[in-house]
């Protein structure tokens, strides 16, 4: 059994459209640079796209500009992509029958957002069985702000990251990661 690494939603929205990621520094080089170490290791990587479901949705709106993934992230090797329109990869996808198909029993998490589509994903994850490996700066978020209150990218980022470490995950900083796998 091996590991996976799961690209999730780094997609041109988080970018040039409604949601910039904002937090932590350097988050989309650390994504590349987990892309790339995964390719030249020969660990299977599934790169996660969102859409969402209404045809007339503003934002990660199907075939849309900023639907597309990001181009350096487009640019690099990949073993699967997975299309979904949930918060969760696995949800009415193929993403599990795909890890079992590379053997994977552990899954390292990178992308967006870390308290939606990442923390979801890593739920399900383990739920379904799988270790789970969160890079922490490998993932990013942005301030949010609506009627439950407000809170900063900062804190959101860590508060995330805090309860997956409790049971969920591993979390992990790249460079740690890098270790591990060389």
């Amino acid at each position: 059994m091996g590991r996976a690494l799961l690209v999730i939603d780094v997609q041109r929205e988080y970018f040039d459209g409604a949601l910039p990621i904002s937090h932590p520094v350097g988050h989309l080089e650390k994504i590349l640079q987990v892309m790339d170490t995964a390719a030249a290791q020969k660990i299977p990587t599934a790169v996660v796209r969102h859409h969402q479901p209404d045809p007339e949705s503003p934002i990660f709106r199907l075939n849309s500009e900023m639907w597309q993934l990001h181009p350096e992230v487009e640019s690099r090797p990949r073993e699967a992509l997975i299309d979904k329109q949930l918060p969760g990869s696995f949800t009415q996808t193929e993403l599990d029958s795909w890890l079992k198909s590379v053997d994977a029993d552990t899954i390292t998490i990178a992308g967006y957002m870390t308290q939606m589509c990442c923390d979801t994903t890593a739920r399900q994850a383990f739920h379904r069985g799988y270790q789970v490996e969160f890079l922490k700066d490998a993932t990013g978020t942005l301030d949010v702000e609506n009627a439950a209150g407000s809170v900063t990218a900062a804190q959101l980022h860590e508060a995330t990251l805090v309860a997956q470490q409790m049971f969920i995950s591993q979390v992990l900083e790249t460079h740690t990661w890098l270790e591990r796998i060389g």
